[in-house]
């Protein structure tokens, strides 16, 4: 795999995270640095060490959880997605989908890495067989997560700011959408 395919692997990775980072972004509408760092980390985190568990697991577990994972995706993000499309229907102001605590955020970095898991199987199956072969790929796949992370938060905050609309709606659509393009790419 050449440094062209890698970067562009990393960048095609990290669009999951960059929109869930805008909605995030537009929910919270105020600069946070400690919840953009934290979100952005763990997503970056969770898109670096995946690739790495697919592909230890691809000779050993690849048969059980081929089937499967991109339900796991999807039933988190819809999941999220229901709660914040009912919570902005509610005639509360309240918002319980809170970007800012970590279990969101944890949950989010887990349902926005399933298909990095699936990259590490590819990795195992296109002959990236020590863990050497691996680690750059890995390696800018995180870092490419986490910044598009930084930027995806920035974005949504100044529309946040700047849009007067139900966001959490609008959010919640988009958890939902990316959840079934992942559903979708692996069912065709």
């Amino acid at each position: 795999m050449g440094n062209l395919e890698i970067w562009l692997l990393a960048f095609s990775l990290a669009m999951d995270c960059f929109t869930v980072s805008i909605t995030s972004g537009v929910i919270m509408r105020r600069i946070a640095w400690r919840t953009i760092l934290t979100m952005s980390f763990f997503f970056g985190l969770f898109q670096g060490v995946m690739p790495i568990l697919g592909w230890f697991g691809a000779s050993r577990f690849y048969h059980l959880i081929e089937r499967f994972d991109h339900w796991i995706a999807f039933g988190l993000l819809a999941f999220l997605g229901i709660r914040m499309i009912k919570e902005s229907l509610s005639d509360n102001d309240h918002c319980c989908f809170d970007p800012t605590r970590l279990g969101v955020i944890l949950t989010l970095a887990v349902a926005t890495s399933i298909d990095a898991l699936a990259v590490g199987i590819s990795f195992a199956c296109t002959g990236m067989d020590t863990f050497a072969t691996i680690l750059c790929p890995v390696i800018i796949i995180g870092l490419v997560s986490l910044g598009m992370s930084i930027a995806g938060n920035l974005i949504g905050i100044y529309f946040g700011k700047h849009v007067n609309l139900r966001m959490e709606l609008w959010g919640g659509l988009i958890l939902i959408g990316i959840g079934v393009k992942i559903l979708i790419e692996h069912l065709q």
